[in-house]
């Protein structure tokens, strides 16, 4: 025979044939390994040579400049084609300083005896050469090739030591990864070296090459110990220690360290220890930190669709997976042959020497082992790809929703199935296009006609610009879609390589088994993949059906949160959760569905082995009539059912890849949303053809979203037209012109928001702020600083706020404080500055908001500042002090403002040009003199000419006491205003700052109370005894079927045989929960054929029909059981969430004011999202494996037990470990889990928050510094979910090495014991031994699983407890059906608290406000105004005193009853997403006529406008009459913007962002009017419209014969109304008529007058009042009379105007 060809088979009784081990092990296999490492070594020195980086075969991206939301300089990482050489030190690279972070200190950490080691593995080696050549001097290699073996093993371990030399002198620089060639080498060799080794010592040759055998065994082994003990690379790893937080010691692990999670043992012991907080949880990798994974990740070009892209990028770490997967699939079924051979080899010990059996158990927990690490290896790279995809995909969209475009348009819904009659067009917008179909039909509720149907269709072309996924949608796709494409990463290997290996390696050892009898089990498995894909479809159907029903749930109750103020005001609560429990009606019907598809899956896996059984046996002995022995039944059964699980598991995976598709398909249609045109509008600079400077705008027209969107009824979006601007540089510019008439619109014109139609816009704001320098003259930079109407905040301190992270400059920062009036605010609060500014600003009044939002604005070092109607909410004195300190103060210096305001007395004068607008055009424009002269702002302004310059030379030191007073609510602690507290206000306040995202986290186990909410949701005691009763017959089918095959295979035996049983259904209740080798063990492995252990009787003696019929009838009972068991316990799983759910909402919908004020939306939200899915999707599923497990163990334990009384010692021991284990495991776990749900709020929030601001950021150009901030964050979620899993696999792998010294003591008792037992306990022990710990391992990971999901059960609970209001109706105690007739408003000693620690914020407060009165309220801030009507709508419970209204105590009734008879207009406009007419009238309760005529009053449609049709079912656009004023004569059909509010259906986007601010507020006033109160309060419901608009709205409020109770700012609004009350600290200072309050030279009103400026104007008006009112009084008795008849007279005008429409 020549080389390397040697006789099959290779292993002889019991060892490898002499030809296999020199000609293979010693010369072939080991040049092989050198071969490759040569190999390796020179591709990677070529490619070095050529500095040729592997291409990725994508061509690098260029670096886009102009994209602010790429990463910031500072975080692009270094480029790591490998990151052991980005970690080697010296190695060539200095980019070590830019993976780490800013304010991180590093640390070089070198591994113990680092040369040390070297040496001794360069003297092992010469030690192997010196062993070959004394083998090849001496001729100790007998064997033909022998002296080639020698010279082999010479040569290959020369070449090893060279590189050895090579890493001891030279270190890791030159040549790189030596290391782990060496290792690679040590690894292959030593295995090579320990068959030889065994052979030397089974089977010794000769004493010299024993010695030889046993030294190089000794060398090897010394040299593979130290490689897989000593660090990776053996080299010194930089650690980076970032805020405190310790680094990974992942990269400190040794290989050993790394296949078995040692690494993580430090992190498990500190959760041991005490429980684990956020900071003790360690860094991840630098590689793995999101903003390296999304730096590397955009420098590869994309050029398929996203899902395929991500494929490609990922390829390496996906391969490795596989592999890894292939390797433990394969080694999946080596217990079951193991088994098999011990088993044949005890039925005939003759047939070899004892040592084989000794082989063969211990290689039954080595192999086992070696499964666990590939198992544990996949599990673990998925994992890493897991992270990475979820930082690349939230990162991605997080800078996506910071470029979007700012559109009115619809809302998108992603992902939906683009089907369309017209399949001709193709394209991203066509597709785009049908998806949208679908999202308009929802939202118009009246039905198109045919003649509309026609109309739209020319419209969609246009309308599909303007859909945009709306903020609930992009919340969705980042936290729910995000984490489901991550998540499938995580087991793509069971798709591509573990499924397939398994399914192989089965299908040939069956074959083996059975012969063609195994073919109808293969039919019916081949059978089986379709229906799980049918399943699997299913399932993804039912998915997307659950997400889109738990999307318009979440938006839902997103809205009632976001609104909850106003729905409890109006008393709709009831009405509201009405609607959320519709909503969440259709989500669990949705998951019953679904939960039905589930068990139906369960019960075919479950029928399908009774099936293969049935038919192969029933082939097998009725057809092939061979006899069944034990051998070959058990070891078949064993297969099938091993065969099962891949099966399912390709099933399974199918389906989930199929459900990420989706998502991954949501994401990227997100992803190519239209982007904003900010940069391309407003360029790097905004210099004009002749080179100056511009801000402005040459002949441009603006459109909101798409360029030719065209809106239902064929009009457009809001448009600027024809706008020819140029604003002064450095000087104050104002923008005046009524509500709605575009201004807010020009400022974001400017800002690059709108898109452009024709024309030029010139603005500095096209580059990052952080690519600005400031000019070192001035300090300022050339960039924009923007102040919006609605204030935007962040979840911050109110400093954080003013500074918006510009450095801090002491003196300055002051300044700044005083000139916005913020310093008494700061006085007042708790904290100061550091006062935490709740989400949205949730903890301060609007007033404080716009302050805080306007010193943001003036801190900046901005040369331009935009500021959108900034004074509007605070009153009169603080906005003269603000434009006298602020905007015309030093502070502006040098710098251009450009002023949105109403305050058209206050402003325009002293600015230096002015912009008047109308309906989207300039109507007037120029310096304010000659506007003033030629009467554009009426008649009465002309005398007040500028006065004098207003220009304040330096900031005062202080703000006068009567300053920044305004009629809001502090939430926090108004009272703190009193005495005591003022002498403490000069020593400044130090408190500890608390975050404003802290979320609670419970420590410690899941406590009983929480179970039991669950367990008592779930059902009464009868449900659980009829469960436990379903439970128990499941189990017992199991055993039945193992006892009655026993029974069976004991007919062929004449001995007497114990066939050990094996237990079919313990364990399936869902796909991924048992580790397959549990039936590999319980295969039940009987005596091998071998005729002469047992006489087999003939095939004819046993009635085959019988014992098949009977072992179907026992499967299909346990299919059947299991069904009815999982439809139980899913039955009873959906009525928890059912009443978990309707409690919850009740308990948020009914919880105080207070709570909304301390409990961030995103932490109420997190609950109803994420805490909620949990109950509804996970509880159940891992309940029922719980309970499957502890009752297999049981079983398990009885049947051992009952077989060999002596496992029970082992066991014993055993189970103490496990407890151990399980303890250790759960604790650590257990807070990882936690910490991991509770990081994702600050994420979401975060989120949320960027939504609603990206026009400031962007307005800013401060994108970077929030992508930082969003990197940060993900990698503070990312951490905890990562070693989370770390510990998983810390388990897994421990639990199995556990479950393998089971086996192997078991199996060395039955190699002690041989003689003595019988080879059918000996099968039944074995088997079982190895299930009994599986089973254990799955009880610990679903028990730890159970338990975080409790988790959610107790966040929810938490909720569940809050403090609620009193109650709705008082059944003994309810009003009067016409109550209040009058409405007369008594105040009687009444005092009131925020909370029972804190000062009163009202005082013993007794006044009366008489039937009709109007009354308005003043005071500076914290005098208690808002705290008022808090009081009125008992918001605000009496402490002690009471309130009448009409007589009626209003605390003695029910509060649905007050607050449905009351009326209040909130500062804060809140609408809700829909319809005008939807947000007016929500319930359907008026007319549409009642409603116009409620616009009409508000005037939001003017009076010559025409209300088209009764109904809006015009097929044409309606033509609105152009208003016609002086300045603008009728122009012939000109394009002008459309009224909206002339068609009730009108949408109305998220809290009404489409409409104007002034707008908004008119829109919630004509709310109130609707409802015809008797007494309506107004808490500054006009602030933000301009002032002609509010003169006549105050006309239509006099004519109201409701009694009126007014906070205002404006004092004009309420000088001439019946009474002024003046509140300080929340006492009474002042009472009357304002007029009589005037004339008080020393009174708090007079003085608020003489500050507000306008004293002279405020006298008349009310002294006209005071006048006409005495003349009512003189008629006295006719009083009465007169106000009906007023009335009367008031209804009849009204009747007349409608007529005359």
């Amino acid at each position: 025979m020549g080389f390397a060809q040697c006789g099959w088979p290779i292993w002889r009784t019991d060892d490898f044939t002499p030809c296999f081990q020199e000609d293979y092990l010693k010369i072939l296999l080991p040049l092989i390994v050198v071969g490759l490492s040569v190999l390796r070594l020179l591709v990677s020195g070529l490619l070095r040579a050529a500095k040729l980086k592997p291409n990725r075969g994508y061509d690098r991206v260029a670096d886009n400049e102009q994209d602010r939301t790429h990463l910031p300089r500072d975080e692009e990482p270094a480029d790591e084609s490998d990151e052991d050489e980005a970690l080697a030190i010296g190695g060539g690279r200095l980019a070590l300083a830019k993976v780490t972070t800013k304010g991180s200190i590093v640390q070089a950490d070198t591994p113990a005896g680092q040369t040390l080691l070297t040496v001794i593995e360069v003297l092992a080696i010469a030690g192997l050469v010196g062993v070959n050549v004394v083998a090849l001097v001496l001729e100790a290699y007998s064997g033909r090739h022998g002296k080639i073996a020698a010279i082999a093993g010479l040569g290959a371990w020369t070449y090893v030591l060279i590189l050895a030399a090579l890493r001891l002198f030279l270190g890791n620089t030159r040549v790189p990864h030596l290391w782990n060639h060496t290792a690679a080498i040590y690894c292959a060799q030593w295995l090579f070296s320990l068959i030889g080794f065994r052979s030397a010592i089974v089977h010794p040759a000769t004493q010299l090459r024993q010695i030889l055998a046993i030294v190089d065994f000794a060398l090897t082994s010394l040299l593979f110990f130290m490689s897989i003990s000593t660090r990776r690379g053996n080299k010194t790893v930089i650690l980076e220690w970032e805020d405190g937080i310790q680094p990974s010691r992942e990269n400190l692990a040794s290989l050993f360290s790394h296949f078995t999670f040692g690494w993580v043992d430090s992190i498990m012991w500190e959760g041991w220890k005490e429980p684990l907080t956020a900071d003790r949880v360690w860094n991840l990798l630098p590689s793995d930190k999101a903003a390296t994974v999304l730096a590397n990740y955009r420098q590869v070009k994309k050029t398929t669709s996203l899902a395929y892209h991500l494929l490609s990028y990922f390829k390496g770490m996906v391969a490795a997976q596989a592999a890894w997967a292939v390797m433990s699939g394969a080694f999946t079924f080596a217990p079951t042959l193991l088994l098999k051979a011990i088993l044949e080899y005890i039925e005939d010990p003759t047939q070899a020497p004892r040592n084989v059996l000794w082989l063969y158990v211990i290689l039954l927990p080595i192999t086992d082992v070696v499964r666990s690490v590939g198992d544990a290896q996949a599990l673990w790279i998925g994992r890493k790809i897991c992270i990475n995809i979820r930082a690349i995909l939230v990162g991605e969209i997080y800078a996506k929703a910071l470029r979007r475009k700012a559109a009115a348009g619809n809302d998108k819904v992603l992902g939906e199935d683009k089907k369309d009659e017209a399949p001709a067009k193709k394209g991203f917008c066509a597709k785009l296009k049908r998806a949208l179909g679908l999202a308009k039909d929802d939202k118009k509720a009246n039905d198109q006609s045919a003649a509309e149907a026609a109309v739209t269709k020319a419209k969609d072309k246009a309308a599909e610009a303007d859909e945009q996924a709306n903020l609930g949608t992009i919340t969705t796709l980042m936290s729910v879609d995000s984490f489901k494409v991550s998540e499938v990463t995580s087991y793509l290997h069971f798709l591509i390589a573990s499924a397939p290996t398994q399914l192989l390696v089965a299908v040939i050892l069956l074959y083996n088994v059975m012969g063609y009898s195994a073919i109808p089990g293969f039919i019916i498995m081949a059978l089986l993949l379709p229906v799980n894909i049918g399943f699997a479809k299913t399932f993804q159907y039912t998915q997307k059906k659950i997400m889109s029903a738990t999307d318009k749930r979440i938006h839902t109750t997103n809205e009632v949160l976001q609104n909850i103020r106003i729905i409890k005001y109006f008393a709709w609560e009831h009405r509201f959760e009405t609607i959320v429990d519709e909503k969440r009606r259709a989500e669990l019907k949705a998951l019953r569905t679904r939960y039905m598809v589930w068990a139906c899956a369960v019960a075919v896996w479950n029928t399908v082995p009774i099936l293969i059984t049935f038919f192969t046996f029933f082939v097998f002995t009725v057809i092939e009539k061979k006899p069944l022995y034990p051998s070959i039944a058990f070891t078949a059964i064993s297969l099938f059912m091993l065969l099962r699980y891949p099966l399912d598991q390709l099933g399974d995976m199918i389906a989930h890849v199929q459900e990420s598709k989706v998502s991954v398909d949501r994401i990227e249609e997100f992803l190519s949303e239209e982007e904003t045109e900010k940069q391309k509008q407003l360029g790097p600079d905004n210099i004009d053809e002749n080179g100056n400077k511009v801000i402005g705008f040459r002949s441009a027209s603006f459109i909101w979203g798409g360029r030719n969107t065209v809106a239902e009824d064929g009009s457009m979006a809001f448009r600027l037209l024809d706008l020819d601007v140029e604003f002064q540089e450095g000087k104050l510019n104002v923008i005046t012109g009524p509500t709605g008439s575009g201004k807010t619109s020009m400022l974001m014109a400017l800002l690059g928001e709108m898109t452009i139609l024709k024309g030029r816009v010139f603005c500095p704001g096209g580059r990052s702020r952080e690519d600005v320098r400031p000019d070192p003259e001035t300090g300022l930079a050339d960039t924009c600083a923007y102040v919006a109407q609605q204030a935007w905040l962040v979840n911050g301190s109110i400093k954080d706020n003013i500074l918006f992270s510009a450095p801090f400059d002491e003196q300055r920062y002051k300044d700044v404080i005083v000139a916005c009036a913020l310093e008494r605010d700061l006085e007042i609060l708790d904290n100061g500055d550091e006062t935490l500014v709740g989400e949205k600003g949730i903890t301060l009044s609007g007033g404080q908001k716009q302050r805080i939002s306007l010193a943001r604005a003036v801190y900046s070092n901005s040369k331009h500042l935009l500021m959108d109607d900034c004074l509007s909410a605070v009153d009169s004195h603080t906005a003269q002090w603000i434009f006298s300190n602020c905007i015309m103060g030093p502070l502006m210096k040098h710098r251009t403002c450009i002023l949105v305001s109403h305050n058209i007395p206050l402003c325009v004068p002293f600015s230096d040009f002015v912009v008047q607008m109308t309906n989207g055009r300039v109507t007037a424009q120029g310096a304010p003199q000659e506007l003033i002269a030629a009467g554009k702002f009426g008649e009465d302004f002309v005398q007040k000419s500028r006065s004098g310059s207003a220009h304040v030379s330096r900031v005062p030191s202080r703000v006068p006491s009567s300053v920044g007073e305004e009629g809001e609510h502090t939430m926090i602690n108004e009272a703190d205003g009193s005495e005591s507290q003022t002498k403490a206000q000069t020593i400044k306040k130090e408190h500890k700052k608390q975050d404003a995202m802290e979320e609670s986290k419970a420590t410690g186990a899941v406590k009983w109370p929480v179970m039991k909410l669950y367990l008592t949701a779930m059902g009464k005691w009868w449900f659980w005894v009829l469960a436990l009763v379903v439970f128990g017959a499941q189990q017992f089918s199991g055993v039945a079927t193992s006892l009655w095959i026993r029974e069976w295979a004991n007919q062929y035996a004449t001995d007497e045989v114990v066939a050990p049983t094996f237990n079919v259904n313990s364990q399936s209740y869902s796909s991924q929960t048992v580790s397959p080798t549990y039936f590999a063990s319980i295969a039940t492995y009987i005596k091998g054929n071998d005729s002469n252990t047992f006489s087999a009787t003939s095939n004819n003696d046993v009635n085959v029909g019988y014992y098949l019929t009977v072992l179907a009838i026992i499967g299909i009972g346990g299919a059947v059981a299991a069904l009815v068991r999982d439809m139980w316990i899913f039955f009873g799983s959906l009525t928890a969430s059912w009443k978990l759910h309707k409690r919850l909402m009740r308990a948020i919908a009914g919880a105080r004011f207070q709570f909304f004020d301390v409990t961030p939306l995103g932490q109420i939200m997190n609950r109803f999202s994420k805490d909620l899915e949990a109950i509804d999707q996970e509880v159940a599923p891992i309940a029922i494996g719980v309970m499957s497990c502890v009752l297999a163990i049981v079983v398990t334990v009885t049947l051992i037990a009952w077989v060999t009384p002596g496992f029970l010692i082992a066991g014993f021991f055993i189970t103490i470990l496990y407890v151990f284990l399980g303890a250790f495991y759960l604790h650590a776990s257990r807070d990882l889990k936690r910490l991991e749900s509770v990081q994702r709020s600050p994420l979401f929030q975060q989120f949320g928050e960027t939504l609603s601001g990206v026009v400031t950021i962007r307005a800013y150009g401060d994108e970077r510094r929030f992508i930082r901030d969003n990197l940060a964050k993900i990698n503070a979620q990312i951490r905890p979910f990562i070693y989370l899993w770390a510990a998983n696999r810390w388990l897994a792998f421990r639990t199995d090495v556990l479950g393998d010294l089971v086996a192997f003591a078991a199996g060395v008792f039955v190699i002690l014991s041989l003689g003595k037992i019988d080879p059918g306990s000996a099968g039944i022990s074995l088997s079982y031994a190895i299930g009994f710990a599986d089973n254990i391992l799955w009880l610990v990971r679903l028990y730890a699983m159970n338990e975080q999901n409790m988790n959610s059960v107790e966040r929810i609970k938490e909720y569940l407890d809050v403090e609620q209001e009193a109650a709705a109706i008082v059944e003994d105690n309810r009003p009067p059906a016409n109550w209040p007739a009058h409405g007369s408003v008594e105040f009687i000693n009444y005092t009131t608290r925020y909370r029972a620690e804190l000062e009163p914020v009202l005082r013993n407060l007794t006044f009366k406000i008489e039937a009709h009165e109007k009354v308005g309220i003043v005071g500076r801030t914290g005098a208690g105004k808002s705290s008022l009507t808090l009081a009125i709508f008992r918001a605000l419970e009496a402490d002690e005193g009471k309130i009448l209204i009409d007589g009626v105590d209003i605390g003695l009734i029910g509060l649905r009853d007050l607050r449905e008879r009351i009326t209040i207009v909130p500062q804060e406009p809140t609408l809700f997403m829909g319809t005008i007419r939807t947000n007016l009238d929500p319930f359907n309760m008026y007319t549409d006529e009642e409603i116009f005529a409620a616009l009409r009053r508000v005037h939001l449609i003017k009076a010559d406008e025409v209300i088209p049709g009764a109904v809006s079912t015009a097929l044409l656009p309606q033509t609105p009459v152009a208003p016609e004023s002086e300045s603008e004569p009728s122009r012939p059909a000109t394009a002008t913007n459309k009224n909206i509010f002339l068609d009730l259906s009108s949408p109305v986007t998220e809290s009404g962002n489409n409409l104007s601010q002034g707008q908004r507020q008119l829109l919630c006033l004509a709310r109130a009017m609707l409802k015809k109160p008797t007494v309506l309060v107004m808490d500054e419901a006009t602030a933000s419209i301009d002032y002609a608009t509010d003169a006549a709205i105050q006309e239509t409020i006099r004519e109201l014969t409701s009694t009126i109770i007014t906070i205002a700012h404006r004092l004009q609004t309420i000088a001439d109304y019946d009474k002024v009350l003046v509140l300080d600290k929340g006492e009474i200072v002042e009472y009357g008529h304002p007029w009589e309050l005037m004339k008080k030279t020393d009174g708090s009103f007079r003085s608020m007058c003489d500050m507000s400026g306008d004293y002279d104007t405020l006298a008349k008006i009310a002294q006209k009042a005071y006048k006409t009112k005495q003349l009512v009084d003189v008629d006295g008795d006719d009083e009465q009379s007169t106000t009906t008849t007023a009335e009367g007279s008031g209804n009849g005008d009204e009747g007349k105007k409608d007529g005359e429409n």
